[in-house]
């Protein structure tokens, strides 16, 4: 599914260089979940940042299915971004003057596709088929996330990143939260990579890679 291979990520700041990540290498199969756990400043955000095609390596290779992707042109990786990966976020990252339905239709628009249909689909998968209307104001957050993640499945991504899925929430909705991951996973077989700092929620997926001072310190394997 993708390959990062010798990847560094070195960032300016005041005259110095600080180096977040250094020599980074890891293959992650097409259908794992895989969390990334750290501590704060330990590279982990970054990293989501470098697989998302959000920003890019100062050296390495990124290869996503086949196609190497750290030396694309700005316009390559926005289509990368919009056919192939889909985001969510621990602040949900809603829009809060549209409805959950036109959330979710963004989507697909940022692939270039009009779809209400399936937006509904979408939105009714993840069990909010009655509250499509509503303002991100006039739900939970456990309603809000499920929106989000409406918007990430919308447009059928191979992959998809979570950044503290469940950061926001209380325990019984963090656990309603992962479950439906979990279910996208294992009954659709999406690539799943969550950053997190719950173990709770990073023994849910197969692996866990642990990452320290921008060097990954441990690759584990959940039983």
């Amino acid at each position: 599914m993708l390959k990062l291979t010798d990847i560094s990520k070195t960032y300016s700041m005041g005259g110095s260089d600080l180096r977040v990540l250094r020599d980074v290498n890891l293959s992650i199969n097409e259908g794992e979940m895989v969390a990334i756990m750290g501590p704060s400043g330990s590279g982990k955000t970054t990293r989501l940042n470098l697989l998302g095609c959000l920003d890019r390596p100062t050296s390495g290779s990124y290869v996503l299915e086949d196609r190497e992707v750290s030396r694309l042109n700005r316009t390559e990786l926005a289509n990368v971004r919009g056919h192939k990966i889909g985001f969510i976020f621990q602040s949900f990252n809603l829009l809060p003057y549209l409805s959950a339905l036109d959330n979710v239709k963004l989507g697909i628009k940022y692939a270039g596709q009009t779809d209400d249909h399936k937006a509904q689909t979408a939105l009714t998968a993840v069990g909010l088929g009655e509250r499509m209307k509503h303002r991100p104001v006039e739900l939970s957050g456990g309603e809000r996330q499920r929106v989000a993640i409406a918007r990430a499945i919308v447009k059928n991504p191979p992959l998809i990143l979570a950044d503290e899925p469940t950061g926001n929430l209380d325990s019984k909705t963090g656990e309603e939260i992962i479950k439906i991951l979990t279910d996208l996973n294992t009954k659709h077989g999406i690539t799943m990579i969550v950053v997190t700092h719950d173990p709770d929620v990073a023994h849910r997926c197969r692996r866990i890679i642990h990452f320290l001072d921008g060097k990954i310190v441990d690759d584990e394997v959940v039983a």
